[in-house]
């Protein structure tokens, strides 16, 4: 008999993060064997009916997906402006997965996708540093003692400080081409460290997400991880087992 805490059953069925899941419950909206659930009761998937707004849940087969995020595409299930969203790409995909971590609608690139939702928690704690690289064509020349500056750490607005191994690929009459590779934060930081040493971002690509390449997927194309691929990330956020 395999015994789960609600909140965690919920994540492994697919419904969002365990924190997610934890606000579902504290809404009153989930009910095991026709009664109200609570945080911390714990339920065995082979005996006990659970629902979440009176519809019964399960286990999904887990999925696992890299996608490669197009420029104008918003890292949502919805939008209200009518935009394409990432969920407009997955062709072929029948489990509801959810994003880990976010890009900004005008980047693209490396984007991972799963309904493990033990998964994605772990991977969003900030004690779990993965690494991401990409490529951003700023304005203005990037010298190396700027590069060098944003590598020792940058304060930001919000007073974080953030710290960025930044190679120089190419030098052009009014911009310059950087290889990125950060730890922490989502496009978004990104963005800010580069404006904050007078250099704005003009095109931003992710091409490396949790140590794992973008590759040779084109704009919109998404492909399944391998299992090895998996227990990478899995051994990222310290989750020491597959089951």
């Amino acid at each position: 008999m395999t015994v789960l805490r609600l909140q965690k059953y919920l994540a492994e069925c697919g419904l969002g993060s365990r924190r997610h899941c934890e606000e579902l419950i504290a809404q009153g909206r989930v009910a095991v064997n026709g009664a109200p659930g609570s945080l911390g009761l714990t339920v065995d998937p082979t005996q006990d009916a659970v629902t979440v707004d009176g519809e019964p849940v399960e286990r999904p087969e887990r999925v696992y997906i890299l996608l490669n995020k197009p420029k104008g595409a918003v890292t949502s299930a919805r939008d209200d402006d009518d935009r394409e969203t990432i969920y407009d790409l997955l062709d072929g995909v029948d489990a509801r997965v959810f994003p880990v971590g976010r890009l900004d609608m005008e980047a693209e690139g490396a984007l991972l996708l799963t309904n493990d939702g033990d998964l994605v928690h772990s991977l969003s704690l900030p004690t779990c540093t993965l690494e991401r690289a990409y490529i951003a064509t700023v304005r203005g020349i990037v010298s190396e003692a700027t590069a060098t500056r944003m590598g020792e750490g940058i304060l930001l607005e919000d007073g974080a400080t953030a710290r960025a191994r930044v190679r120089l690929l190419h030098t052009g009459i009014d911009s310059t081409v950087l290889r990125i590779t950060v730890q922490e934060g989502p496009s978004a930081r990104v963005r800010h460290l580069a404006a904050v040493v007078g250099h704005p971002v003009l095109e931003l690509r992710r091409i490396v997400e949790g140590g794992l390449e973008l590759g040779p997927l084109e704009p919109g194309q998404w492909r399944p991880l391998t299992t090895e691929e998996v227990e990478h990330l899995r051994t990222q956020a310290g989750m020491t087992t597959a089951g």
